[in-house]
C-alpha cells in the first residue's frame, strides 16, 4: 500500500491515522512535540488526545516533517488554523506534488484566509488540494458510529482517489466541488456552537438553544453567499449537519468554551482545562468578525459572541442584546 501522511497528532489526525491504518495503508502520523510521538509509539495509543483507542503497528508517530511527507501520496493536514501557515512552510521543501487534504475547520487570523488558501499560497497554486469536513467528531469516528462527512475539492479525480482513501463502510464521503462553501461552513459553525454552550451553561432550554442555531445558520449562509458558497452546500452535510453536531454534542470542543464562560471563568482558564486541544471558535470569532464589520455583512450573534471574548463584554449582558435580533 502507499504511504499516506497525518501532520498534527490532535485527536482527530490521530483518528484519521488510525483509519487508514486500519485499511492497511502505511501511515506516518507527524507530532511536533517529540515526547508525544514517543509516547504513541510506546503505548500503541494516543493517550492525551484520543484515550482508548488503539493505534496499529503500521501507523507509526514521528517529530520529522521529513519522514513523514517524503515519498507520500497523500499529505492530511489536521493543524490548528493559527498554525498551519507555520507548518506548511517547513512542509514545503519535502514537497513533491502529494495530494493535500485539509481537514481543519477555521479562519487564519489575521488574513481571513480559508484553509486551503493557506496552503496554496505555501505550496504553489497548482497544488492538488482537497477539504474534508462535516459533522464528524474525533470520538465517534474512532469507534467506528456511522458517519457522514464531504469531501470537497476543483478537481474529481482528486476528490474521488480521498473519498476512496478514506470512505469505510462506516465513514461514508460524499463529494463535492464546492470548497468555499464547504470551508465556510466548517469555520462559521463553530461561532453559534460557543454561543449554544452559553445557553445551555445558564439553563435557558431547548427554545433558546433552537434559536440560537437558527440564528448561527442565517449567519453561515450570509456570509457564506458573500463568497460565492452554493445554497446546497450550507443546507447539506457541511452546513446544517455540522452546525447541529457541533451545537448540541458533548464532544464539542466549542461548546464546552461556552458553557465554561457562563459559570464566569475566562478563556485562559478554559484553554488549560482543555488540556492542549484547540476551540477553533475562538479565533475564527475575530477573522469572522474583523472581516463582517470591514464589508458590511451583518453578523449579530458573531458581533456579541467577538465583543464577550476579546472585550470582556458582561456576557448577560450580550444575551440581552442578542434577543433583539431574535
Amino acid at each position: 500500500m502507499k504511504k499516506i501522511s497525518v501532520i498534527g497528532a490532535g485527536s482527530w489526525g490521530t483518528t484519521l491515522a488510525v483509519l487508514l491504518g486500519e485499511k492497511g495503508f502505511d501511515v506516518k502520523l507527524w507530532a511536533r512535540r517529540e515526547e508525544l510521538a514517543n509516547r504513541i509509539e510506546f503505548k500503541r495509543e494516543n493517550v492525551q488526545y484520543l484515550p482508548g483507542i488503539k493505534i496499529p503497528n503500521n501507523v507509526i508517530a514521528d517529530n520529522s516533517l521529513k519522514n513523514c511527507v517524503e515519498k507520500s501520496e497523500i499529505v492530511i493536514c489536521a493543524i490548528p488554523s493559527e498554525f498551519l501557515r507555520k507548518v506548511m512552510k517547513r512542509v514545503r521543501p519535502y514537497f513533491s506534488n502529494q495530494i493535500i487534504v485539509s481537514v481543519t475547520k477555521g479562519i487564519e487570523p489575521v488574513t481571513s484566509k480559508r484553509m486551503s488558501e493557506v496552503i496554496a499560497e505555501e505550496l504553489g497554486s497548482r497544488t492538488r488540494i482537497a477539504v474534508l469536513s462535516g459533522p464528524n467528531h474525533a470520538e465517534e469516528v474512532s469507534n467506528k458510529m456511522p458517519t457522514a462527512s464531504v469531501i470537497a475539492s476543483k478537481d474529481k479525480i482528486t476528490s474521488k482517489i480521498i473519498a476512496d482513501r478514506l470512505g469505510t463502510p462506516y465513514f461514508k464521503l460524499y463529494q463535492l466541488s464546492d470548497v468555499t462553501g464547504v470551508e465556510i461552513c466548517g469555520a462559521l459553525k463553530n461561532i453559534p456552537a460557543i454561543a449554544t454552550g452559553v445557553v445551555d451553561g445558564f439553563n435557558f432550554g431547548d427554545n433558546t438553544r433552537a434559536s440560537i442555531i437558527t440564528l448561527g445558520l442565517m449567519e453561515m449562509n450570509n456570509f457564506g453567499r458573500h463568497f460565492g458558497a452554493k445554497r446546497g452546500t450550507v443546507y447539506g452535510l457541511a452546513g446544517v449537519g455540522d452546525l447541529i453536531a457541533t451545537c448540541i454534542s458533548k464532544h464539542s470542543r466549542n461548546r464546552f468554551v461556552g458553557e465554561n464562560l457562563a459559570k464566569g471563568k475566562t478563556i485562559e482558564e478554559i484553554k488549560k482545562e482543555m488540556h492542549g486541544m484547540v476551540a477553533e471558535g475562538i479565533p475564527t470569532t475575530k477573522a469572522v468578525y474583523e472581516y463582517s464589520k470591514a464589508h458590511k455583512i451583518e453578523m449579530p450573534l458573531t458581533m456579541q459572541a467577538y465583543e464577550v471574548l476579546f472585550e470582556n463584554k458582561n456576557i448577560k449582558q450580550a444575551i440581552k442584546d442578542l434577543l433583539s435580533f431574535i
